[in-house]
């Protein structure tokens, strides 16, 4: 594992500045597994606002360049070569390692109740996990059942995350049912008053959670009149209900059937039917966890027809696949479980990183929904009763890293647009978050070679279960930084509980939204076939005399065109004899002077040489003058050269 140097002697935890009136709480493990609190005395907490990385090699999403950064406050106050920076400052040596904007996790379930089972991460043990691998903002979602208030739900999540959070993070509202009236305003008062700006819809869990075609197209309009992107679930809760009854008739109760019930096309049906929707409606849209080959290949086909759709694979769609539905050890299996499933195709997984780095699919999650195994075994007898969820919040950068950098899928440029820099322009949180500038939060991540076995023994997560079980890494965090403060370095997790705050999110990212409203001024094409309004047009104008529009002359259309005069009967659409047939008089010195060429004379009485002689006749000023038919040249091309001697 690579080293790195650090010069100062102070404690590796610091505390908001906010609390910076009272003794810091930093959890440690114990040896019977359990975190106790370790005080930080006030006087070790100053300097660990000042921090300054020398040495690194800085990546963005357009640019990688060696600097140094200065961190102040947990902002970044400088970014560039040979910093002069105050006294006291805890200065780290990155050796020349990257250092990468702190990830941002598009796609996380923390406390959160799913098919009757609670998972086994909260917000202080899920966010602890997740700054353990580099990502120092989650966006997770306010689970909603049908009857309960949007808004009462997302206080309650507010009251679970406020004080247990290590990291930042923001929220996604489901609905699960929408009703006029309701549904809408209270849309309507999270965006506005609440920070959200996205809603998530489920297409599956039928009768639970999933909406009907009406109630998505609802949704939408309601999202695209807030600025507020929809996130969607995207399977077909009816065929999936339909092959689950059809396989249990069959005897099919193992994990297996979960596999079975939700084949690729079910996925890949919703993809484009969501995505149709949406660009009916003028809205874009983001699908969640795409897991198969034929719904990354839909998003792209909905692309070309000109939707705004981004497309986010996971971590366990690019680290594992389908194949285990079929281990023979239940809990291995169960394990594994998840919707939509891995895909058995190992391809699958190369397709994704190749949709990622081509740009097709824009972000990468976890769906970080953590159940232990007691939990899973809930649907021992009935596949359809096992919680759904998997692990991923911990290993989702150093996975990509693994499977798509070090083989040369994507560069480091790319690695960092499509673990933070693009999940923050698309809701609206850059360049807060998502690039390492001057004025950006202080959220970055030392990123060097950590070779090691990703095992559940010594991951972070409350989970019981690892689905990257044995998988080698060789490149991981070597420090994270998360609001000015280290919190994770070769000495493992510094972090304090309820540092973390909540980002509220502003409707209306220009990334998304700007094509939208230019959209939205194309009006369709309507044809008048009554003449009402062709004389509705004309009634303020009847006092206006109107001029008939003329032609080209003939002389002029064959001076244009060669030998072929321009007819009005040729243009396409175009009645013959529409045009009258006026003949214009010759341009004579006469009447050379008239505003056929130039407006008129200046005070003085003379013409203005500013004055265009343009015509939209095309006649020329000089069109009564003969001109010379051909003219001899005497000397070749360049000149004569024997006359020279």
């Amino acid at each position: 594992m690579a080293t790195l140097t650090s010069k100062s002697t102070t404690a590796a935890a610091v505390v908001d500045t906010a609390a910076a009136s009272v003794t810091a709480a930093v959890s440690q493990p114990t040896t019977n597994g359990t975190l106790s609190l370790k005080k930080i005395p006030i006087h070790l907490q100053s300097s660990q606002n000042r921090v300054l990385i020398k040495n690194g090699k800085i990546v963005n999403d357009d640019a990688i360049f060696k600097a140094d950064i200065y961190v102040e406050d947990g902002i970044i106050k400088d970014v560039g070569p040979h910093l002069i920076v105050p006294g006291g400052v805890k200065t780290i040596d990155a050796n020349g390692f990257f250092v990468l904007p702190g990830g941002i996790d598009t796609h996380t379930h923390m406390n959160a109740t799913f098919m009757n089972a609670k998972t086994a991460d909260d917000f202080y043990s899920g966010t602890r996990a997740a700054l353990a691998g580099g990502t120092t903002t989650i966006m997770d979602f306010v689970l909603t059942e049908k009857g309960q208030s949007l808004i009462e739900s997302f206080k309650k999540y507010r009251s679970q995350s406020d004080g247990l959070a290590c990291c930042d993070y923001t929220f996604r509202v489901v609905i699960p049912e929408f009703i006029k009236g309701k549904t809408d305003s209270e849309m309507d008062t999270l965006v506005r008053e609440h920070g959200i700006n996205s809603f998530k819809l489920f297409m599956a869990y039928k009768d639970v959670l999933m909406l009907r075609d009406d109630d998505l197209i609802n949704v939408l309009i309601k999202c695209r009149q807030l600025g507020a992107l929809p996130v969607v679930h995207a399977e077909n809760g009816d065929i999936i209900d339909y092959n689950i009854r059809k396989l249990k008739n069959m005897g099919i109760t193992g994990p297996e059937g979960h596999l079975q019930s939700r084949p690729e096309e079910v996925e890949a049906e919703a993809v484009t039917r969501i995505t149709t929707m949406a660009n009916q409606v003028n809205c874009p849209v983001y699908i969640v966890h795409v897991n198969s080959k034929s719904a990354a290949d839909a998003i792209v086909e909905a692309r070309k027809r000109g939707c705004l759709v981004y497309g986010e694979p996971i971590a366990a769609g690019i680290g594992s696949d389908g194949t285990h539905y079929f281990n023979k050890c239940w809990q291995h299996a169960a394990g594994h479980v998840m919707s939509p499933p891995l895909r058995p195709d190992r391809s699958t997984s190369e397709h994704l990183i190749n949709m990622l780095a081509s740009g097709q699919l824009q972000t990468i999650g976890s769906d970080h929904c953590v159940f232990k195994t007691a939990d899973k075994a809930r649907g021992m007898k009935d596949f359809s009763m096992i919680p759904n969820g998997v692990n991923g919040v911990e290993e989702r950068l150093m996975i990509l890293w693994e499977k798509a950098v070090r083989p040369g899928k994507l560069d480091p440029r790319q690695f960092v647009a499509i673990t933070s820099t693009n999940a923050a322009k698309i809701f609206n949180l850059y360049p807060r978050k998502g690039r390492l500038a001057k004025g950006s939060d202080a959220d970055l991540v030392i990123w060097g070679p950590k070779p090691h076995v990703i095992r559940a023994e010594n991951h972070n997560s409350n989970g019981d279960f690892n689905i990257f079980e044995g998988t080698q890494v060789s490149f991981g965090p070597l420090v994270v930084i998360s609001n000015g403060r280290v919190v994770f370095d070769e000495n493992g997790l510094h972090v304090v509980q309820g540092s973390g705050r909540f980002l509220p999110c502003a409707p209306n990212s220009s990334f998304l939204w700007h094509s939208i409203r230019d959209r939205e001024r194309t009006l369709p094409i309507r044809i008048d076939r009554d003449g009402k309004d062709e004389q509705q047009q004309q009634q303020p104008n009847q006092q206006q005399p109107t001029v008939p529009r003329t032609p080209p002359t003939a002389t002029v259309a064959a001076a244009q065109n060669g030998n072929t005069p321009l007819i009005p009967s040729m243009v396409p659409g175009t009645p013959p004899q529409q045009f009258p047939q006026t003949i214009e008089p010759p341009y004579t010195k006469e009447n050379m002077g008239t505003p056929n060429f130039y407006k008129g004379t200046t005070r003085s009485g003379v013409r203005n040489l500013q004055d265009s002689s343009f015509n939209l006749s095309g006649a020329q000023i000089d069109d009564d003058k003969i001109g010379k038919t051909a003219i001899r040249v005497q000397n070749p091309p360049g000149g004569r050269s024997s006359g020279i001697w």
